[in-house]
């Protein structure tokens, strides 16, 4: 008698990827609604609403708001339901310093990097300048994320990528903290510029010394913003 062929057993396991397929695209839509900014912390995600919304089960849903609990944006409180995550002071240092390993070490070895990934850079610094310019003040945030992003990318590492879009939605729950998004987001705008033209130059170790000036800058301002929220 043959032996079965091992990989006919896969079939068994379609609806299963079907089902977690879903729940990942899912998850990824709630995921980019937190980095725009549409979800603010502590919003409760009702599955009736989301799942109407998003057309989609509940066992589907629920599925999505796991991944994201995991990823620490959602979290779930027994009798209450499934809530946007609000963060702490402690939480902002923490993501600070995983910033500075990935973004400062990929700004490092922008020398040897696409040519294309450096000039994302300047695109979303560009973008953030045109939203200053009309007063579209949470759009100049939408692109400062972009703006560090494309740094995280000169890393050309797709688990660097992964890692960053996922701080990148923690962080902009960090920024609903700031009440006002023009006194927040307006003074980085010259230090992104400086950092995407001395990329530009071929400069890395300067814009890489230009980077933590704006991370001590930002953690600072946030941390402090957090103390007096909580005060």
């Amino acid at each position: 008698m043959a032996a079965a062929d091992p990989l006919d057993l896969l079939s068994e396991d379609r609806a299963l990827l079907d089902r977690t397929s879903t729940a990942e695209r899912v998850a990824d839509v709630l995921r980019q609604r937190i980095i725009d900014g549409a979800l603010a912390p502590g919003t409760r995600l009702s599955e009736e609403t989301a799942g109407r919304a998003l057309a989609v089960s509940r066992n589907t849903l629920r599925e999505a708001f796991r991944l994201l609990v995991h990823e620490r944006l959602l979290v779930h409180e027994f009798h209450r339901g499934v809530f946007v995550r609000v963060l702490r002071a402690d939480d902002v240092v923490d993501l600070y310093r995983i910033r500075r390993l990935l973004e400062t070490g990929a700004v490092r070895r922008a020398a040897g990097a696409d040519p294309a990934l450096v000039a994302a850079s300047g695109d979303a610094v560009a973008d953030g300048e045109r939203a200053a310019s009309e007063q579209r003040w949470w759009d100049v945030g939408t692109a400062n994320m972009r703006f560090h992003e494309a740094l995280a990318a000169l890393a050309e590492s797709p688990r660097v990528n992964d890692t960053m879009r996922q701080l990148l939605a923690e962080l902009r729950l960090a920024f609903h903290v700031m009440s006002r998004p023009r006194e927040f987001h307006e003074p980085y705008l010259d230090l992104n510029r400086q950092i995407a033209d001395l990329l530009r130059a071929g400069r890395p170790e300067a814009a890489a010394s230009r980077l933590d000036e704006y991370f001590d800058r930002a953690e600072t301002q946030l941390v402090a913003a957090y103390r007096d929220h909580a005060g």
